[in-house]
């Protein structure tokens, strides 16, 4: 019988490779994902089709990259790039363990149902984006449902991976002042005084700029500091 071998890091630079057999492998996630979902839920505060994707989502793109304990022995080995600010996202967190504090999740705000796992350690990342058409297929596993949230909702559990995404190899280069970690240099604002970390700064007519004075700001000052 065909053997799977799964990479697992153990301590630094040391590896130990753990065999499964294929089909107990898959009925292991099988199990996993029920118990994911429910964590999930807990931390989003409801139940919807978005959090069933982006369970789904996250376990395959773990997988693909051979991320096995991404809350333990691989906490440091994954980043996560995040393509929506929606219900997913919230899912995609709470299965890797990724999270903007920890700067080990990346928000990249493409407007799709999409997210890249990135394995640090070996440098294999893959991305994975939701089917469009899983929604129209939702519809046909459950044609009785009340509406097509409800059907997506129950299809989505069900639905094989291959109906529910696309994946793909991709490369991703991630800079040093990007990297979890301490800040790598803090700078001073020459117009409004405030500090900048991580190499955000902008170097204009001779003077260092956080990216709100340099005119990119999403806010406007309507009056002066209430402190």
């Amino acid at each position: 019988m065909k053997i799977l071998l799964a990479s697992v890091m153990l301590k630094e630079n040391c590896y130990v490779q753990l065999k499964f057999f294929p089909g107990f492998l898959r009925d292991m996630n099988k199990m996993n994902f029920e118990t994911l979902l429910d964590e999930s839920v807990r931390i989003h505060g409801h139940l919807c089709p978005g959090q069933v994707l982006g369970v789904k989502m996250s376990m395959l793109g773990l997988r693909e990259i051979g991320i096995a304990d991404p809350k333990g022995k691989d906490r440091k080995c994954i980043i996560v790039f995040v393509e929506m600010d929606r219900c997913a996202t919230d899912a995609v967190q709470s299965v890797t363990g990724c999270s903007l504090g920890h700067r080990t999740m990346k928000f990249i705000d493409y407007g799709k149902m999409a997210a890249t796992f990135v394995n640090l350690r070996t440098g294999k990342a893959v991305r994975v984006i939701a089917k469009e058409e899983s929604r129209q297929k939702a519809k046909e596993y459950f044609p009785e449902a009340e509406n097509k949230y409800a059907a997506q909702l129950e299809a989505y559990k069900i639905m094989p991976d291959k109906e529910l995404f696309n994946v793909m190899d991709v490369d991703v280069k991630i800079n040093p002042e990007d990297m979890p970690g301490r800040p790598l240099r803090r700078v001073k604002c020459n117009t409004c005084g405030e500090y900048v970390q991580d190499l955000r700064e902008v170097y204009k007519d001779g003077k260092v700029l956080c990216r709100a004075c340099a005119g990119s700001g999403y806010y406007t000052k309507l009056r002066m500091d209430i402190f």
